[in-house]
Parts: C-alpha cells; sequence; structure tokens
C-alpha cells in the first residue's frame, strides 16, 4: 500500500507555486510532510519555481542526515517533497535564549561545513524553534552550494552568520559578543547595495 496523504493543508502560496502540508499514512509511516508544488506558479514564473526546487532539492541531498534540516523525500521535476520539522517559526515561539542561537551557530557551521550557504536566514520563518528547543532551518530554494575556500563563498558564510546574529540582537542583545557586534556593524559590500 503506497503512502498517502490524509490531506494536504495550504501553508503560503506565491508566484513560485504553493507550499502544502499533508500528513502521510502508510505502511511504517505517520509523518507530516511538506510539498512546494510548482504547477500552480504562474506559467511565467514556473521555470524560475522549477529551477528553485531543483536547487533546493540537490541541496537537501546534501545535507542528508543533518538534524535541524529537513529530509528531502522525493523531486519529479516539478513537485518538491520534504520531512516536516515540528516546532514553531522563531517570530512565534517563546523568546528564544542565548544559547538556542549558540546551537544555531553550530548548525549554521555544520551547513556550511558541507558547502552549502542557506542564503535566506533573514526571513524568521525560515529559523525553526523545535518541539526540543533544538534550531533548525528551513526553506533551501535560495540557498547555494560552493566551494569553501572560494572567496565569494566565504561572503556568502559571513551573510548566513550576519543574518542569524540580527535575530539574536532582535531577541537577547546583551548577550552579544564583541565580535558579533562588530560582524553586525560591517555588512557586506552586497549587503550594503
Amino acid at each position: 500500500m503506497p503512502e498517502i496523504p490524509r490531506e494536504w493543508r495550504l501553508l503560503k502560496e506565491d508566484l513560485l507555486g504553493r507550499v502544502e502540508r499533508g500528513d502521510f499514512t502508510g505502511p511504517g509511516v505517520n509523518a507530516p510532510r511538506v510539498r512546494r508544488v510548482t504547477a500552480s506558479a504562474p506559467f511565467w514564473m514556473r521555470p524560475l519555481a522549477r529551477r528553485l526546487a531543483a536547487r533546493e532539492a540537490r541541496v537537501l541531498d546534501c545535507l542528508k542526515g543533518v538534524s535541524g534540516v529537513p529530509n528531502l523525500v522525493s523531486f519529479d521535476g516539478r513537485t518538491l517533497v520534504r520531512g516536516w520539522i515540528p516546532g514553531l517559526p522563531l517570530q512565534d515561539a517563546k523568546a528564544p535564549q542565548p544559547e538556542f542561537f549558540e546551537k544555531a551557530g553550530r548548525l549554521l557551521d555544520l551547513i556550511h561545513g558541507r558547502g552549502v550557504a542557506h542564503n535566506d536566514l533573514a526571513k524568521e520563518p525560515n529559523i525553526i524553534v523545535g518541539e526540543n528547543g533544538e534550531p533548525a532551518f528551513v526553506d533551501f530554494q535560495l540557498a547555494s552550494q560552493g566551494r569553501r575556500e572560494s572567496s565569494f563563498f566565504r561572503l556568502l558564510v559571513c551573510e548566513d552568520r550576519r543574518h542569524l546574529l540580527k535575530h539574536k540582537r532582535t531577541y537577547c542583545r546583551e548577550f552579544l559578543t564583541p565580535e558579533e557586534t562588530v560582524l553586525l556593524a560591517r555588512p557586506s559590500f552586497p549587503a550594503r547595495f
């Protein structure tokens, strides 16, 4: 018997398609999943929507096994299905403590160590406070893969870190270190532009 979602619920819809949550049942399966449906994008945006979904699929495959990153279930060129991480988006969760941002920084280091830059951590909904209080990152459609030694990849890594620190400044400013304050005060040229 194949896995079948009981129903799909709309999470968001934009020019790149729909993002929906489905609660799956099947042999040994009782788990929520998320799918990105590019076919619902306007026809003139579908090529870009599919390209970004393919990028997300490649990145999730590269990050397979990393706790705090959704697992890739399937991608058929048009619809991406990934695992669901239980928790709340940063803006909806109880104000996180400094330890949350330390753990999020370690998760970011692990992702960067695999040659991936998230590129969209400025958005609070992309940072999840898990039910266990652990950090997680979602929405990797703008993520980049690169050589860790390249100067462009190092710039992207720095911007990921800076965006995470901006959230730390919002929620627990008094725990910023002097080094973190300096990094926040010096955005990269593209960020200033």
